[in-house]
């Protein structure tokens, strides 16, 4: 039964990769965007054991914002021909962060810097920043702190209206994601370069 339970969650994680690959990541740019945020995740997962504030500096400033930039920019929101859906039935079923709940995390983020500027204490929660540097590394552990709760809110989102398994495997998802998209989208510049903007998907038509 132990053996029968790991391997649904493989399923279920290598389920969920793909159906984010063939939905979500049409656009090259948008391919190649991830390519670059998962190279600085990686750097970033690195920094974290040496310096948590830093490393969410990079995380959040670079790595987050390239792959979201993607997803609103470049990734096209018309008829998925080749998966026959709509881009609001892909929003509808999406697992993780759809648009929506990316603008509010994304907001969330954005309201951090401020928050910490006009209470320094968080309300009497932390000592005072006294000068640019504290300042900013409070931002940073601010950041850290928003990405594990928007990671750990959704996991247990998905625990409690779909299954304990959906929940873990998704979160296992997200944080192994730098390392996947490298392997998925390393070629995506070169293909740019060629002057394909789209990516045919010949791999998930044939699936």
């Amino acid at each position: 039964m132990q053996g029968a339970s790991v391997n649904a969650f493989f399923q279920e994680l290598a389920r969920q990769r793909w159906d984010d690959h063939r939905y979500y990541h049409h656009c090259r740019i948008n391919q190649s965007l991830h390519l670059i945020s998962a190279l600085n995740f990686i750097v970033a997962y690195a920094l974290l054991f040496i310096d948590p504030a830093w490393s969410a500096w990079l995380a959040w400033g670079l790595s987050m914002t390239t792959r979201q930039a993607g997803h609103f920019f470049f990734e096209p929101k018309g008829y998925d021909d080749v998966n026959q859906a709509t881009h609001e039935h892909k929003e509808a079923i999406k697992v993780g962060y759809n648009l929506r709940r990316k603008v509010v995390l994304m907001a969330i983020w954005a309201a951090a810097p401020l928050l910490l500027w006009w209470q320094p204490s968080l309300f009497g929660l932390i000592e005072p920043a006294q000068n640019l540097e504290g300042f900013l590394r409070d931002v940073g552990l601010a950041w850290l702190a928003i990405g594990v709760a928007g990671l750990v809110f959704r996991v247990l989102q998905l625990v409690v209206q779909q299954s304990v398994l959906t929940g873990l495997a998704w979160g296992t998802k997200i944080i192994t994601d730098p390392f996947h998209d490298v392997m998925l989208y390393w070629r995506a510049p070169l293909h740019l370069l060629r002057g394909e903007r789209i990516d045919p998907m010949h791999h998930v038509q044939s699936h």
